[in-house]
């Protein structure tokens, strides 16, 4: 099918989801919604190509688990959909939404039956309740409920979106540009995830693999003076800190690394880069904080931490209940959680001689799990 590009719509926020995961992150077993989609309409070998949308803070880590084409979205569905164009040159177009997780190969097959009886091919529902408008009793007969996939013919598209008006599905912006479109009966099990209730409603979806997910961080900074020192999130007495392009906090970095490792997330320095303005002398606890946002947001959630302190100065032991303290408030998992390790090195080499402080922080997390909704 070499005239046909299939565009699946993953930038947006999951707002209405209410839930710390977005939904086009949440687990298929080991495999995110977005990917589980994509592979599944791929297998359908209908698609010359297969483009995906994405948010500006996902786009980095999708090309990790499948290759296609990646695109960022926009600020809404429409912008999303504009940036997709111009990556296609076949004459037609099917575009949906990765939150349509359920659609069948038959469903697909009887869209692209009627490819090229209109400018736009759109499955609709019909509606069986009773259907008020304002205060007036409407015939339900002369109501749809528009679904996706939509098959559109490219330029035809690609003009009608050539304007400021938002439209929330491609027919709109095609008919309001003179376009013409053709109805099909759709199908119930092409639902579409909104809320988090919608779940329950889909049978193709499988829960999530229960494996635990494990990473290590591994981190030194050399010491500086007259520099405040921070340590495990905490403020530590001292006349020297650490020497760094952040506050220097050689735990919460060992920490994040390990988060990242266990998420499969790159490292501390690909998302926060030590040429980068922004983290001069930042907070690193603000670090953490955007990436256990993150990690939950990719539909990850912590189990536990354990992190070893290798110092011959400064002495942490007074400092260990206020670190696991702060960084259980941070990771939002209970205190007994948190474990902090101190040692030395046995007066061995640079940490030994009282220059720096190296910390070795490991991290256990799993899949967010939909099914206990």
């Amino acid at each position: 099918m070499h005239d046909l590009t299939l565009i699946l719509l993953a930038a947006g926020s999951s707002t209405r989801f209410n839930s710390t995961v977005k939904k086009q992150w949440l687990r298929i077993g080991h495999t995110p919604l977005w990917q589980f989609v994509a592979d599944k309409l791929q297998n359908t070998q209908l698609f010359e190509k297969i483009i995906i949308t994405s948010s500006a803070d996902s786009i980095a880590f999708m090309p990790y688990y499948a290759e296609y084409v990646f695109v960022e979205g926009g600020s809404s569905r429409q912008e999303s959909l504009k940036n997709a164009l111009k990556e296609v040159t076949t004459e037609f177009v099917l575009v949906s939404d990765i939150a349509r997780s359920c659609i069948s190969e038959t469903f697909l097959q009887r869209i692209i039956a009627k490819k090229g009886e209109a400018d736009c091919i759109v499955p609709f529902l019909k509606v069986t309740d009773t259907i008020v408008y304002e205060d007036t009793t409407i015939d339900r007969d002369k109501v749809k409920r528009i679904q996706t996939p939509q098959l559109s013919r490219t330029e035809v598209l690609k003009n009608a979106l050539q304007t400021n008006e938002e439209y929330t599905d491609e027919s709109s912006a095609i008919v309001a540009n003179a376009g013409s479109r053709v109805f099909l009966l759709g199908e119930d099990e092409a639902h579409k995830i909104t809320y988090i209730h919608d779940l329950n409603k889909l049978s193709c979806l499988s829960k999530p693999s229960n494996d635990i997910l494990s990473g290590t961080g591994f981190d030194v900074h050399a010491f500086e003076d007259k520099k405040k020192m921070y340590l495990g999130g905490v403020h530590l007495e001292s006349n020297f800190g650490f020497k760094a392009h952040s506050d220097g906090d050689v735990a919460i970095h060992a920490l994040i690394d390990a988060l990242l490792g266990a998420s499969g997330m790159g490292d501390i320095g690909m998302l926060f880069p030590d040429n980068n303005n922004e983290y001069k002398d930042i907070d690193s606890k603000k670090l953490l904080e955007n990436v256990v946002r993150k990690i939950n947001n990719f539909g990850f959630v912590i189990i536990n931490i354990d992190i070893t302190i290798t110092a011959e100065k400064p002495r942490v032991g007074k400092y260990k209940l206020p670190m696991r303290k702060t960084l259980a408030h941070i990771l939002n998992i209970d205190m007994s959680r948190v474990n902090i390790k101190a040692t030395t090195t046995e007066k061995l080499g640079f940490i030994g001689r009282g220059e720096g402080v190296g910390v070795i922080a490991n991290a256990n997390l799993k899949y967010f799990n939909w099914t206990e909704i």
